[in-house]
């Protein structure tokens, strides 16, 4: 196929040359300068997408998103494919893919898990959404890209699903850390702590998989400084689109919320930004219960 790729970061960069790599024909755009194995450089979002059998984004916002949008849209030939994989706000999502299909595109809202690990390994998963049809154009790409790529249902369901999740994933961390923190000032050992409750109704993905305690299950984030696996100021974008999006939707999701402003208070006044998300468990640490 021949691929636009606009979004050459830390995400889109290994995504784009793996398809680069599979034999697609990609042109990619970026508003820095960067270069990537495999990748034409185009002077512009639109000269990337111009004549492109699909088109694929990664941006910061959806904002972002609906800038780009705009320009390359008109550029696109009809019957073409425009797959986000941003993290982008639900309402974004669809109207981006609301002016694609006007334009007779097919659309794809597919924002990802794995990381930046997982972009170079070619691991993510994608949750999408869009008809049927823009699914199929789209899914031999998610297949090059990661490993799993799930049909969640129309334009903006596979933002909703990754909003969902990851306000799971806010809230669980918190909890972990606060139990963590809890353990020791009751004097409970943190290894006994972790081999009682990964294997008890407490258990989770972020004390079986992902455990903030260093030294504590397998290997994580925690056990390397806390430099970031998942960056704490990105689970503060997540869950702040979940909150926008419980807003829109008139949803009551309170542990949501106060894992928002847990976060906030971690990333903007304290020392969380630029470390892992799971470096809740030394801030608890620190504080008493006033």
């Amino acid at each position: 196929m021949k691929i636009g790729f606009i979004g050459l970061g830390n995400m889109g960069a290994p995504m784009a040359a793996n398809l680069a790599k599979a034999g697609h024909e990609v042109t990619g755009f970026d508003m820095a300068p960067v270069e990537v194995a495999g990748v034409t450089r185009a002077a512009s979002a639109a000269e990337a997408a111009r004549g492109a059998d699909v088109v694929v984004t990664m941006l910061p916002n959806g904002q972002i998103l609906r800038a780009v949008a705009a320009e390359v849209i008109p550029a696109m030939t009809a019957g073409a494919a425009l797959v986000d994989c941003s993290t982008v706000d639900v309402d974004s999502a669809r109207a981006v893919a609301a002016d694609a299909e006007a334009a007779g595109l097919l659309a794809v809202d597919a924002p990802v898990s794995g990381g930046i690990g997982g972009a170079a390994a070619g691991t993510l998963t994608f949750m999408a959404g869009g008809s049927e049809a823009a699914f199929e154009k789209a899914k031999p790409l998610f297949d090059i890209m990661g490993q799993k790529a799930v049909h969640c249902g129309v334009a903006g369901a596979g933002q909703a699903a990754k909003i969902c999740n990851n306000m799971i994933l806010g809230v669980t961390m918190i909890a972990t850390c606060e139990a963590f923190a809890l353990a020791d000032k009751l004097g409970l050992d943190r290894q006994k702590m972790f081999d009682v409750v990964s294997t008890s109704s407490g258990y989770s993905w972020t004390m079986n998989a992902y455990c903030p305690a260093p030294g504590v299950g397998p290997q994580s984030p925690a056990d390397n400084d806390y430099k970031p696996g998942f960056a704490a100021e990105l689970m503060l974008k997540d869950l702040r689109l979940s909150q926008q999006a419980a807003g829109s939707a008139d949803a009551d999701t309170p542990m949501g919320q106060l894992a928002e402003a847990l976060y906030a208070r971690f990333v903007e006044e304290e020392d969380g930004k630029g470390m892992d998300f799971s470096a809740m468990l030394p801030r608890f640490e620190k504080r008493g219960r006033g």
